[in-house]
């Protein structure tokens, strides 16, 4: 994994990181490179603001519950070293946002239970299912603070989930993209030629609209092929609302 392609830093309860993930993974397999699995917290993102003065009321619960399975996720690479992480991720993702609507879109460790959620993708992915102590473990945080620190050098600070860092250690990393559809094998190969360019450009900084639909996905009641509502939605990959 010291060689890998491409750094992803995600958050596990973030929608739109998801659905980049799924995005990476669709190109991955066509062209063949390799990701290295690294972790970002919203919830440590965030420590410095009033949640209730600046984000809907589901979103301190939600973005705590990804901090708690980033513990696992630490405790996993511990223990097993980088290469279970993205399947323990990808596990935590379909448990979360591919199945059935959850109120408000909310990750689905605050309704289903996060240790339920940790311990039954702990043990789809053949890892011990004690991993999932590390849940109420504060002492973990230093190590996902630590990463979430060396994403915000690449980028900047004034960005959220997801933080891709292409052609690592010396290539450009950036906030994004933040997409809300899945492209299809071919859209997914085009977009990442494009965002690959953009990367490589060291005065690229920014390309932005602040309108978006819902993610298509099943937690939001929203199935693949079909136009989200275009609104404002934020949906936690960002710092904080604006």
């Amino acid at each position: 994994m010291a060689d890998a392609d491409l750094h992803f830093y995600f958050d596990p309860v973030c929608p739109f990181a998801w659905m980049t993930s799924k995005w990476v993974r669709t190109v991955a397999r066509q062209k063949r490179y390799d990701v290295e699995w690294r972790f970002i917290s919203l919830r440590l993102l965030n420590s410095h603001i009033d949640y209730a003065a600046h984000f809907p009321p589901e979103y301190e619960a939600s973005h705590t519950a990804g901090l708690k399975l980033l513990r696992v996720a630490a405790s996993v690479r511990r223990a097993h070293g980088p290469a279970p992480i993205g399947a323990f991720y990808e596990t935590l993702g379909e448990e979360t946002f591919e199945r059935e609507a959850v109120p408000d879109g909310t990750a689905a460790a605050v309704h289903r239970g996060t240790r339920e959620l940790a311990t039954s993708a702990l043990t789809r992915n053949g890892l011990p299912a004690e991993h999932a102590d590390a849940l109420e473990d504060s002492t973990w945080d230093a190590v996902i603070q630590a990463e979430t620190d060396v994403a915000l050098t690449l980028t900047g600070k004034d960005v959220g989930t997801p933080i891709l860092h292409f052609e690592p250690p010396t290539g450009t990393a950036l906030f994004g993209p933040v997409i809300s559809r899945l492209p299809d094998d071919a859209e997914a190969v085009e977009l990442w030629e494009h965002v690959v360019a953009l990367s490589r450009f060291p005065g690229f900084a920014e390309l932005k609209r602040s309108l978006r639909e819902q993610p298509q996905l099943p937690s939001f009641g929203v199935a693949a092929g079909e136009v989200g509502k275009q609104e404002d939605w934020h949906g936690g990959s960002r710092r904080q609302k604006k």
